[in-house]
């Protein structure tokens, strides 16, 4: 039986999204995607430009008491995964075509996620430094400890 022009048309369709989905699923076990759904630090260095960053934590006095994760990501369920995918994508995009900033570089949104993690933490002491802040603006808390995590 011969396939018109619709049947022709699913099958390409069918065929390429099926391929589409083959190299996505061998791409995802191969760079172990399955990973970063995990708390482990090790993680964030399965990308070379990640490792100082790690090695840094590994020094630093958070290690003791939070992960990565703990800093990097909101508290919230939907905001966590919602950040790991959206950071997740666009490392991935960066790192493969190129024009990612060496050092890499906490965007706005992840800077405001570290600064909220840090006040959630910390709060009674960001709460009586806050209040004996004159200015209209609380103080960042990298503005003094911008290495606290990453010596």
């Amino acid at each position: 039986m011969p396939l018109n022009k619709w049947g022709v048309a699913l099958l390409f369709f069918s065929l390429a999204a099926g391929g589409f989905a083959g190299i996505g699923l061998y791409t995802f076990i191969y760079a172990k995607g399955y990973s970063y759904i995990s708390n482990d630090p090790a993680v964030c260095a399965n990308c070379h430009i990640m490792q100082g960053h790690l090695d840094g934590w590994m020094k630093s006095t958070h290690r003791s008491v939070a992960v990565c994760n703990d800093c990097h990501l909101p508290e919230s369920m939907i905001g966590k995964y919602y950040t790991k995918g959206r950071n997740g994508f666009w490392h991935s995009f960066y790192f493969t075509f190129g024009g990612f900033h060496e050092p890499i570089q906490a965007t706005p949104l992840n800077q405001k996620v570290a600064e909220d993690n840090c006040r959630r933490c910390h709060g009674d002491i960001v709460d009586a430094i806050d209040g004996n802040h004159s200015g209209s603006q609380k103080l960042g808390c990298v503005r003094c400890h911008g290495t606290v995590g990453h010596p």
